[in-house]
């Protein structure tokens, strides 16, 4: 029986623009942008400031290295912040209603903290809400200090919220990711960055 709701943030409850997000790098001056974006891991300092290994505020003197010039903290975050497309009202209004039909909603995200800014927000769902208020744990991984898919993650999430690999489904739109959760006894499921998953879902919860 599924009691709990593991769910990845970009590509499931927000819908990823990564070309947009390389546009926005590429016009601080980092020509390679596309080379050092991945829908779902990071490399270099960008891959850095997501696994904790260095502060929003290293990351921009160091992004400011590779754009040949200093950047602000705000020009960085624009450029960050257009990996989000939208976020889906239908996605938010499932998510409280899950809540409401008893199940603890946990988010399992690689992001940083220039990204959870403004996820976490008033700003984040145009009403005034931040994610906290859908969610009932948020664990990122810049603050646990591992990346998805690394097990250490999941285990770490698992442990801390106490509960059951089998009495938890994992959403993610990474294939990878699911694999390894799926390894680790968890019913998955994997919708397509930007599908709607919200009547889906309940096929897995039966």
């Amino acid at each position: 029986m599924i009691k709990n709701i593991i769910f990845d943030l970009g590509g499931v409850i927000i819908t990823l623009d990564q070309p947009e997000a390389i546009r926005r790098f590429q016009q601080l001056g980092i020509a390679d942008a596309d080379q050092r974006l991945n829908a779902y891991t990071q490399g270099g300092i960008f891959g850095q400031l997501e696994e904790g290994k260095i502060s929003a505020e290293t990351f921009r003197i160091e992004a400011g290295k590779l754009a040949g010039r200093e950047l602000t903290y705000d020009e960085c975050r624009h450029a960050w912040l257009g990996y989000a497309k939208e976020v889906p009202q239908r996605n938010l209004d499932v998510l409280r209603k899950l809540r409401q039909e008893g199940y603890r909603l946990i988010l399992l995200s690689n992001t940083n903290p220039y990204m959870m800014s403004w996820v976490q927000s008033p700003a984040f769902d145009g009403h005034g809400h931040p994610i906290d208020d859908y969610l009932d744990a948020i664990y990122c991984s810049y603050k646990v200090g591992v990346m998805k898919p690394s097990t250490d993650f999941f285990h770490h999430v698992l442990m801390t919220e106490k509960v059951m690999a089998s009495e938890t489904l994992f959403v993610d739109d990474g294939a990878r990711n699911v694999a390894v959760a799926s390894q680790m006894g968890m019913r998955t499921f994997c919708p397509e960055n930007g599908a709607d998953w919200t009547t889906k879902i309940y096929e897995y919860l039966r």
